[in-house]
């Protein structure tokens, strides 16, 4: 189940958090990645999913600011936003992999001056 409704009570990062969890539409994503995509391609290619939950799964990435909708005639073109991504990088995963990756220059740095 999606839950969508209950995603429309969350904040904008816990959107992009509880948009992200889902496999399927992690593969959306990167189907998007490569080029934008209309929502028939995005549906044929999940083989084992109907177009009710695809749709179900693309207005979830929407609301999380994950997707760019354009209607172009009766063809819906979907785009992957990257701005809420990066967002997420410049808030979360840089402020804790920094310290990590002073960790790993340091033990690098130990290492080799003991095999020298």
């Amino acid at each position: 189940m999606l839950y969508y409704n209950n995603m429309l009570k969350l904040d904008k990062q816990d959107s992009v958090f509880k948009a992200l969890s889902d496999p399927k539409r992690r593969e959306i994503l990167d189907l998007l990645s490569i080029k934008p995509k209309t929502t028939g391609e995005i549906c044929s290619h999940f083989k084992s999913l109907d177009r009710c939950t695809v749709m179900q799964h693309l207005k979830v990435l929407e609301h999380a600011g994950l997707l760019i909708v354009k209607k172009v005639g009766r063809i819906r073109w979907n785009y992957l936003d990257h701005v809420p991504i990066q967002e997420i990088y410049d808030r979360w995963i840089s402020k804790y992999a920094q310290p990590s990756l002073e960790k790993l220059t340091r033990w690098k740095n130990e290492l080799e001056s003991i095999i020298d």
